[in-house]
């Protein structure tokens, strides 16, 4: 009866994990005090039992549901991401169209624009206002699966790496951008590029030949089959590569700074505006080299030269290298409210997701 009556003491009782389960013997060897059990847990859970191993799993997997950024299901990743990516295309797009005919105005024959402000007089002059816009129905068409498979592949590869509070450090955010990058080169960007740059190029020909996306699609296939398509795909690969490597690893970067200790610290949509940009013009000023070799391999010219790497070096030969950064300002414009659109969209669409589709 002394014993019954023996004052209970938390140190003395069960663990935290054998309040939770029936059937625990209050007489096992593996009895702790609560913050033991929590220390082993954080540990690895190495030393427990199983029962207490699944209900420290279980601790961690809601860890990071409720403390930091969600993990976000990919198939909600993809269907934002091809939501963001078709919006922010219709926006961007003459700014992308400018980069590109700059991009192929080479020195070799006599420029034919002075600068941005004279590429957008004579499109205007020449074609109108629709001018700006040619070559969109491509990239819109290439904009939506792009982006899908972009930040779906980006989710799948960084939800196992992250911590049980939802961050993803920086290394590894280079690593998961670097893998999302070449997925959406491969998949999409590459042969929905290469169209768009054939179609803006055929506009300077003083007889254009292709009528319109489809018939520019069928003309190309059937002179030079699908791989037509795929021109420059090393160019695209290690430009697609590098890009999201930058924007993702910049981004990753920056929120954490701004999130700090409080991993549950929302982000204002201004704020991830304003990350976006920086991520963006990191990638602008990082691989716009590439950008432009993969362009002049993708363009009605790229017969001439034999690969990447000779592209690369008559480009350097024959117009010396501050060719490799023609274009740079128009790029750094669109791709600045590029990024930062997108990261914006992307996150508010994860948002409504999350309260309309319930996954685990």
């Amino acid at each position: 009866m002394s014993s019954l009556l023996k004052p209970f003491s938390v140190h003395e009782g069960p663990c935290e994990s054998c309040g939770v389960r029936r059937g625990c013997p209050t007489t096992a060897p593996h009895h702790q005090p609560p913050s033991r059990c929590l220390a082993a847990a954080a540990a690895g859970l190495g030393s427990l039992p199983p029962h207490s191993q699944s209900y420290g799993v279980r601790r961690n997997l809601a860890a990071a549901a409720i403390g930091g950024r969600k993990t976000t299901h990919p198939g909600k990743a993809i269907l934002a991401g091809g939501i963001a990516g078709g919006i922010e295309i219709c926006i961007t797009f003459p700014t992308e169209y400018v980069k590109t005919q700059l991009q192929l105005d080479e020195r070799a024959n006599p420029p034919r624009y002075r600068g941005i402000g004279d590429c957008v007089k004579l499109t205007v002059q020449d074609h109108g206002l629709r001018g700006l816009y040619r070559g969109l129905s491509s990239l819109l068409y290439g904009s939506i699966p792009k982006s899908a498979v972009r930040f779906g592949t980006f989710e799948m590869l960084s939800n196992p790496m992250r911590d049980a509070n939802g961050r993803l450090d920086n290394t590894r955010s280079l690593l998961c951008g670097l893998g999302a990058g070449i997925a959406e080169a491969i998949v999409v960007v590459c042969p929905m590029e290469t169209l768009k740059v054939k179609l803006i190029h055929d506009q300077c020909s003083l007889r254009p030949r292709y009528r319109g996306f489809f018939h520019g699609v069928s003309e190309i296939i059937r002179e030079q089959g699908v791989r037509g398509t795929y021109q420059g795909l090393t160019a695209t690969v290690l430009k697609q590569g590098t890009n999201q490597a930058i924007r993702f690893y910049v981004m990753n970067a920056l929120r954490n700074w701004y999130k700090g200790d409080d991993p549950r610290r929302e982000m204002h949509p201004i704020v991830t505006a304003m990350f976006g940009a920086t991520a963006g013009a990191a990638s602008v000023f990082g691989n716009t080299p590439l950008d432009v070799v993969k362009t002049r391999m993708q363009g009605l010219e790229a017969h001439r030269y034999k690969n990447t790497m000779d592209c690369a070096f008559q480009i350097l030969k024959n117009e010396g290298p501050q060719a490799f950064y023609k274009g740079t300002v128009p790029r750094l414009g669109r791709v600045c409210l590029d990024v930062a659109i997108v990261f914006v969209i992307y996150e508010e669409v994860v948002k409504l997701l999350n309260n309309v589709w319930k996954t685990q």
